[in-house]
């Protein structure tokens, strides 16, 4: 299976390059913190050895014909404190998932880094459909959508499966290539200019 284009992309003040085993101690600080993956979905970490398979599961998904999973670093701090990915891939459609270590909320970190990813997907993965979903209580999450220019589409009731088993709505909002490409969305033309992207290495 031919692995898709994973390019190292560069903002303002990101690094966006492919997950590896060197982040997991990096990984792991957030990890355990109970309030990241509860938001995601998933339980907080128990030890380093649970945060390394969930990394080697990150690497594994190129082979499966996903993008694959960008690790955020923060140039200045020159450290990783995030994760975010196109996931779920089918041809035209996909969605975007992402995590950010709690010490980087509320500064514009990941609304910078999904831009990035957006572009991304638009541009070189040639997406039709990008879709946004997250729990309706994550008004974190929520505002982030709002910053990026989704539209929202609705709720899925009973969407998702917490790691503590209880049945979760969804909300769902997207970005269509029409929307991207037809100058709906205010920020691309700016932020894609200023964005650095390198194909050495992949």
């Amino acid at each position: 299976m031919t692995k898709l284009l994973l390019p190292s992309l560069e903002t303002e003040r990101l690094l966006l390059k492919k997950i590896s085993l060197r982040d997991i101690d990096d990984v792991f600080e957030y990890a355990v913190n109970p309030k990241v993956g509860p938001n995601a979905g998933w339980k907080p970490h128990e030890s380093r050895s649970e945060t390394e398979e969930f990394v080697k599961y990150a690497l594994k998904k190129r082979e499966y014909g996903q993008p694959g999973v960008y690790a955020i670093f923060h140039k200045k701090h020159n450290k990783m404190i995030g994760t975010i990915e196109i996931h779920s891939f089918r041809e035209h459609k996909a969605e975007i998932g992402f995590v950010l270590n709690p010490s980087y909320w509320n500064k514009g970190i990941m609304t910078e880094a999904a831009k990035a990813i957006i572009i991304y997907g638009f541009e070189i993965l040639n997406l039709s459909r990008l879709a946004y979903c997250y729990f309706l209580f994550n008004e974190r999450s929520k505002r982030v959508c709002d910053k990026l220019e989704f539209t929202f589409e609705g709720v899925l009731r009973n969407k998702f499966k917490n790691f503590d088993g209880k049945i979760i709505d969804e909300g769902v909002s997207s970005i269509i290539k029409e929307d991207y490409f037809n100058g709906k969305i205010s920020w691309v033309k700016e932020f894609k200019q200023a964005l650095k992207v390198d194909y050495e290495g992949i």
